[in-house]
């Protein structure tokens, strides 16, 4: 993630251990992972990052659903503000309660690339990563009482779970986010074109994908998103050896969706691989600000906590 380092854990005493483990969001992502399933580890994530905030989270995210629209013939008198009328000499409506929660849908790609760890003992794949960081947001959602749906895909949709606010509801997509096994290929069109027969109305689409797919197919769809009126996240997944390339003298590189591969040096390919990654990376944020979507790559060293802060930060791009 742009501008966020990872945390090292250090050795420690007892106490500190204690401590730490209070702060699972902060800990290495490999030793979050490694203390239990993942209702386990996302409730704990859930409750070091929420006791580590100075203001709720909801600020950002729900706070344009909660605010008053303005008069229309038929509504009731009863939900007009009559302080707001007062001040600005105009008619605002309360809204409904029901009216005031989001509705949050989570597309998570699960193509055969976002299995992929560079280092598998040392760094969560790419989909491991995305199963904790998805199940800790929509536990800070639903624990807010806004309704969250997932959408799985690979070279297809997977599956589609509609959102809803339900406590029960968030083991619900646990269960599913458990069952995700990366596929093949990666289309990401017909799981966004998904989005909108589940989101009647504005509400949030938060992308999680390393991005490598069709660039063009993808933005098209994630404009459209942000066209109906929602708020639009692209959360730019990367292992950090996808990040600098490294390695032996000499070694073979293989994309792990087409099978199509490549004998090199590392050394001598290193400086045009770091443009070529800058280049991506930078060609998605402009594209994404462009249009009103909010972008962010995450390593998956990252901390939850911090990719979690950035998420919940202010939506606009």
């Amino acid at each position: 993630m742009d501008g966020v380092h990872p945390y090292v854990a250090p050795r420690m005493s007892r106490p500190e251990a204690s401590a730490a483990r209070a702060r699972l969001d902060l800990l290495d992502p490999v030793d979050v992972a490694r203390l239990g399933g993942l209702e386990l580890v996302s409730e704990g994530i859930v409750e070091g990052f929420l006791s580590g905030l100075h203001r709720s989270p909801r600020r950002g995210f729900s706070v344009e659903f909660a605010e008053h629209r303005m008069y229309q013939p038929g509504d009731e008198l009863r939900y007009v503000d009559w302080k707001m009328l007062g001040r600005s000499d105009r008619l605002y409506v309360k809204q409904y309660e029901e009216e005031t929660n989001l509705r949050a849908m989570i597309v998570c790609d699960a193509s055969k690339s976002m299995a992929w760890s560079g280092a598998p003992d040392l760094v969560l794949s790419k989909l491991a990563y995305a199963q904790r960081l998805i199940a800790s947001l929509s536990l800070i959602l639903v624990r807010q009482r806004d309704a969250t749906g997932l959408i799985v895909f690979d070279d297809e949709v997977r599956s589609v779970t509609p959102p809803r606010a339900r406590a029960a509801h968030w083991r619900q997509l646990l269960v599913t986010l458990s069952a995700a096994k990366a596929g093949q290929g990666t289309a990401a069109a017909p799981a966004l074109k998904r989005v909108v027969d589940t989101l009647r109305r504005r509400g949030l689409v938060v992308f999680v994908s390393d991005l490598l797919l069709d660039r063009d197919l993808a933005l098209t769809a994630l404009r459209f998103l942000r066209h109906r009126g929602h708020q639009v996240v692209v959360l730019h997944l990367m292992d950090p050896a996808e990040v600098t390339l490294s390695g032996p003298a000499e070694a073979r590189f293989e994309d792990p969706e087409t099978g199509t591969a490549v004998v090199l040096r590392p050394r001598d390919w290193a400086a045009a691989y770091d443009r070529t990654v800058r280049g991506a990376v930078s060609d998605w944020n402009a594209a994404c600000r462009r249009s009103g979507i909010r972008y962010h790559r995450i390593v998956t060293d990252t901390p939850f906590g911090h990719a979690l802060r950035v998420v919940l930060a202010n939506p606009s791009p």
